[in-house]
């Protein structure tokens, strides 16, 4: 898995000279070295620790007139020879040479990189130069190259400058190609060997003539295998033999591949996968392996972009171990994947989840932060997948390089945890902080600068057993990282320190195991080191290994080692004495046991054991323990994850192996691997993840323990989103860690900058179903409540609750007429409403399960958690009243809606007294709809309900009310419930106006869309009267707290109800408190004595002194007024 982070960065490269064209033609990376070949010149830089550029070549003006510009380009095997075919058809071959000069980085520090001399060997023109051809990109061995002709040829072309011909691959008797689909158009005179199809009657059929360009080529030397594509988007795959390339008959055609719309290539070799990219945008896989039989397909069509927005696949480059590729489009972009099909970055940014919404880039769009905008031309990893360099299409100044970090997967010769999430880059570690699952974080951990500039870059990393010991190896030596103390431990003697050659590392308790390999004797040996001292006087022991391992496990105190074909060896660690620096233990190793494994199948990419589940107290200590008992435990069995993707159980005492499962790409065994009391995935085996997502496995209680069909569970809702990869495990938090990429951008920066996003999703509820299936019921409740105090536990009951429903409700639909199978369903939903009823989150987890399904497998679910008005009396008794509400529709559709009723007057009652309003609004309008005597209101409730700044501004906009109160428009007519529901309603109005708890009121008014002007006209004389203008002001200012803006809103909201209603009382207070001398001075212009009353109350309180300026102002407006009138 490879994540990236951090900034791109940029390699900047020569102008070239007076070129036509800005395309770069070649880019490659071998050997720390990086080859890129521009129009009329080559650069070779450094591509390690520091990239510094080593040497050039720049071609003159004449001879570029002349021979024309670079065209196309190779990089030998051996990194020697360099072969360019310019674009008047003429092939030169550079020889590169190191120099004895050194670089020095600051003048101090030597980076062992020497200076380089580029040479041109030869030129020569080729001998198709004149046939009016285009041609392929170049692809080599050893020592000949080939290149592919617009008439269908290749042309094969040694490192000696030797032109060898032009020939077409003959087509194997089993071949599915048609023969006459393949060119024997040469025309050129030069030797060739035709095409042919050898039916079953042994007569040799020529083709027919039928040209059809080359346009790519693609070759894998370990494979032996050679791919052609032509220009209208076939593939044809070719087998080579051992004698290479330079032989026309041993390069034969055996199958067609893809769909037609093939316009690049790229081989995996250990993994044995083709990536073809189409015009289409998209990537298809294929299974070499399996007769080339089609995998899988990846695009960015789910997040929104499709062929318009990136165009055609342009390149595809494989990470160095094959576990992912990156995909670069012509038009914008480039994203890596997975090879299980997780998109684990993408340079393009994300606007939207369709392609409706997302993506066409429009000239005016500011999109200038977006890496590879303009497409990409060429692509190449680095050899140990640290950096991807990568080159825009019609750009020849510089090359991009993007930093990736590597997940510790525990596969080969290095193990770790899954309990320890870490992700190395070259030079540092992420690591994930967990100690709060709610919110994850990435810690970038630099490596001492004394240690990794001497000995880059990281490559190997193990995590001890608890997750707090980090083992760290690069080229040369040993460190280790202790995350209590933030602590680095590294050997004191350089000389002890560059004698180590890395090639894998583990973790034996508080041992860590050194996989060596020895330069002078060419020989692999095991190294056991204590964590608390790194030196050879501290060396617990050394043991000769046969060979180089292959794959390297452990756990508790046995140690597997496995060589090649499959040689298996199991050995025993004893430890003699106290592991502390004041004692001298001893650690001795011995075989236990031996296995040669003959099998055609691929080699095993990871092995670990699988521990005996034995009840807790019979776990032993962390330490390495010497009792004789050990060999009566010793794992009798392992998990076998190989190169292809196939997962199977070895018994290691016959040897016999069980295929589990196929296309995994991780796994993690639990079992056994924690003694922690708070562990949650005791009960789990393992886990794997592959392109169908998660996949969790427990043990079966069955005859055979292993027996596939009872053995794996898989659990759909653990299919990680395709931007999450899973990294490890939470086990006391019962959570897998996963991580996604996001971007940051920034106004300062050319580039954004990339960071690992670690994502928690819980498996708790799988857990729980799996012991509620094996009637472990005191196993799950003990569990349940390990979890109780967790972050999402109440998402994770509601997730256990509605799978087992949905598998009840499924497995009714499809088999009726099974009573017993429908009984065991039934029984596992009663089980597992048993166990969520030990916590307080029952009430709203049944509630929300059966929201979620359909109603008509409500009396189902019921039947099992309980009767809908016990649940609501119990949630009504707790008050509880939001979650008893949602019982409200339940129990209408299963008791009937006069028994809702009942409840939901009930409940709205005590949601008034509470002032829960909008609670108590949804609770009405479910009354008015449940006796059919609702008569909706017009959709524009604009018109029905004042507006207080609009009353003022357009007063005829809102329509007067009738003054019969038996006329109103909220209800058709006068029944029970309906009649009860207002007489609710208008109690409450009541009592808050009273009080005088104006804001309440008004939100009691918005909640529950109560007729307030209806009311203010039947309570004008009775509970809505003002006794005393001056008390009920200042009553109503130490209500409202005109100084915030919401009290301002109610003010207002209820002064537009009271203009609508000429209530003058309380028009003069609310005005006044608002300030709204222009309603005053409308009011007291018709009613001057009112004024006049109005304008004495005011004078004569000291408590209304505020207001005397808007009392000037009003008294100067009504002077003038009556002036006006009287004149």
């Amino acid at each position: 898995m490879y994540m990236a982070y951090g900034w791109p960065q940029v390699i900047p490269l020569e102008l070239p000279n007076c070129a036509s064209t800005q395309q770069i033609v070649y880019l490659k990376v071998v050997n720390r070295l990086l080859l890129v070949v521009c129009p009329t010149h080559l650069e070779l830089w450094s591509s390690s620790q520091h990239r510094v550029r080593l040497g050039k070549y720049k071609r003159d003006a004449e001879s570029i007139r002349r021979e024309g510009e670079n065209l196309q380009a190779i990089w030998s095997p051996d990194t020697k020879l360099i072969a360019i075919l310019t674009s008047s058809f003429y092939l030169h071959i550079y020889k590169v040479q190191f120099t004895e000069k050194k670089i020095l980085i600051g003048g101090k520090q030597p980076t062992g990189l020497f200076l380089a001399n580029v040479s041109l060997l030869l030129g020569e023109q080729v001998p198709f130069a004149n046939n009016n051809l285009t041609v392929s990109n170049l692809i080599c061995d050893n020592k000949h190259m080939l290149i592919g002709l617009s008439d269908g040829s290749l042309y094969n072309i040694s490192w000696k400058g030797e032109f060898c011909g032009a020939f077409s691959p003959a087509v194997l008797p089993n071949s599915t190609i048609i023969a006459n689909k393949l060119s024997h158009h040469l025309g050129n005179g030069l030797p060739s060997v035709g095409v042919q199809a050898v039916g079953g009657s042994n007569h040799v059929n020529h083709v027919v003539s039928q040209t059809r360009a080359i346009v790519h080529l693609e070759f894998s030397i370990t494979l032996r295998l050679l791919f052609v594509l032509f220009s209208d988007g076939e593939l044809i795959q070719c087998s080579v033999s051992k004698r290479g390339l330079k032989h026309a008959e041993s390069i034969l055609v055996e199958r067609s591949l893809g769909s037609g719309e093939a316009v690049c290539a790229s081989v995996a070799p250990e993994q044995q996968i083709l990536a073809v990219g189409t015009r289409k945008g998209t990537v298809e896989l294929y299974d070499l392996a399996d007769s080339a039989s089609f995998m899988r397909s990846v695009s960015l069509h789910d997040w929104g972009y499709c062929a318009e927005d990136t165009g055609p696949v342009k390149c595809i480059a494989w990470t160095p171990d094959n576990s992912s590729f990156a995909v670069g489009w012509k038009l914008r972009g480039l994203t890596v994947w997975s090879i299980s099909g997780c998109r684990l970055m993408s340079t393009i940014r994300q606007i939207g989840l369709s392609s409706v919404s997302s993506p066409v880039v429009k000239p005016n769009q500011d999109l200038k932060y977006e890496p590879m905008m303009g497409g990409t031309s060429f692509m190449h990893w680095d050899e140990h997948g640290y950096r991807l360099y990568a080159i825009e299409e019609r750009s020849s100044e510089r090359i991009i390089a993007f930093s990736f970090g590597k997940c510790c997967l525990n596969r080969g010769v290095s193990g770790t945890t899954y309990a320890r999430q870490v992700i190395y880059g070259e030079d540092r570690l992420l690591i994930v902080q967990s100690e709060d699952t709610d919110e994850l974080k990435i810690l970038h951990l630099n490596l001492p600068v004394s240690y990794i500039s001497q000995n880059w870059p990281v490559l190997h990393v193990a995590a001890s057993r608890d997750g707090m010991y980090l083992a760290v190896a690069g080229r040369h030596g040993l460190i280790l990282y202790d995350i209590r103390l933030k602590r680095w431990r590294v050997f004191g003697d350089i000389t002890q320190e560059q004698q180590i050659q890395c090639q894998g590392l583990l973790w034996l308790g508080k041992i860590v195991v050194v996989c060596n390999y020895v330069d002078s004797s060419n020989t692999y040996e095991l190294l056991f080191y204590p964590r608390y001292h790194l030196d050879q006087s501290s060396l617990l022991c050394r043991k000769q290994l046969l060979t180089k391992p292959m794959v390297m496990d452990v756990y508790q105190d046995y140690l597997l080692v496995t060589y090649r074909p499959f040689d298996v060896h199991i050995y025993h660690v004893k430890l003699a004495g106290q592991l502390s620096p004041s004692s001298t233990p001893d650690l001795q190793l011995s075989t236990v046991r031996e296995l040669s494994i003959m099998t055609a199948k691929s080699h095993p990419a990871a092995m670990h054991f699988i521990p005996d589940q034995l009840p807790r107290e019979h776990t032993l200590r962390s330490d390495i323990a010497s009792s004789s008992d050990l060999l009566t435990r010793e794992p009798a069995r392992c998990l076998i994850l190989r190169m292809n993707g196939e997962l199977s159980l070895l018994d290691l005492d016959d040897g016999r192996e069980i295929e589990l499962t196929h296309s995994v790409e991780l796994f993690w065994v639990t079992c056994g691997q924690s003694e922690e009391k708070t562990n949650l995935i005791e009960e789990v085996s393992w886990l794997d993840y592959g392109h169908r997502g998660m996949q969790v496995w427990y043990p079966s209680p069955g005859v055979d323990p292993f027996k596939q069909e009872d053995f794996l569970q898989l659990d759909p809702e653990l299919e990680f989103d395709r931007e999450v990869y899973p990294l490890g495990l939470l086990p006391n938090a019962g959570v897998v860690v996963g991580v996604s990429q996001r971007m940051s951008f920034s106004a300062c920066t050319e580039f954004p900058c990339f960071e690992p996003s670690p994502q928690a999703q819980t498996i708790l509820h799988c857990l729980l179903r799996h012991l509620l299936q094996r009637d472990k019921r005191e196993e799950a409740l003990r569990l349940a409540q390990l979890s109780s105090e967790k972050p999402h536990f109440s998402h994770c009951l509601e997730w256990l609750l509605f799978t087992v429903f949905d598998a009840e409700i499924s497995s009714q639909n499809s088999s009726k007429n099974q009573a017993a199978g429908a009984n065991h369903t039934t029984t596992l939903l009663e089980k597992t409403c048993d166990l969520i009823r030990y916590f307080p989150e029952y009430y709203d987890v049944v509630v929300s399960v059966a929201r979620k399904t359909d109603g008509r497998h409500w009396a189902d679910l019921f039947s099992a958690a309980g009767r809908s008005t016990e649940l609501f009396e119990e949630c009504f008794q707790r008050r509880w009243y939001r979650t008893a509400a949602c019982y409200i529709l339940v129990i209408a559709k299963l008791e009937g809606p006069a028994v809702s009723q009942y409840f939901a007057l009930r409940l709205l009652q005590a949601t008034l007294d509470e002032s829960l309003y909008e609670l108590a609004g949804e609770l009405v309008r479910f009354l008015l709809r449940s006796g059919r005597e609702y008569e909706p209101t017009n959709t524009d409730s604009d018109r029905d309900s004042p507006r207080f700044l609009g009353y003022f501004l357009f007063p005829s906009s809102f329509r007067k009310q009738p003054q019969d109160a038996k006329t109103s428009t909220s209800f058709k007519e006068q029944s029970a419930h309906v009649a009860s529901v207002k007489s609710i309603l208008q109690s409450h109005a009541s009592y808050l106006m009273s009080g005088k708890e104006l804001s309440k009121l008004v939100a009691f008014v918005k909640g529950t869309q109560f007729d307030l002007v209806e009311y203010l006209q039947q309570e004008r004389y009775g509970s809505a009267r003002l006794d005393n203008f001056a008390s009920g002001l200042e009553m109503i200012a130490q209500k409202l707290h005109m100084g915030t803006l919401q009290s301002r809103l109610d003010a207002e909201f209820l002064l537009a109800h009271m203009c609508s209603v000429k209530f003058k009382e309380w028009i003069v207070v609310l005005a006044t408190l608002l300030r709204r001398s222009e309603v005053l001075f409308d009011l007291f212009r018709h009613d001057l004595r009112l004024w006049k009353a109005y304008n004495i109350t005011m004078q004569a309180h000291p408590a209304f002194a505020e207001y005397h300026d808007m009392i000037e102002e009003l008294d100067e407006k009504l002077s003038s007024a009556v002036d006006v009138e009287e004149s």
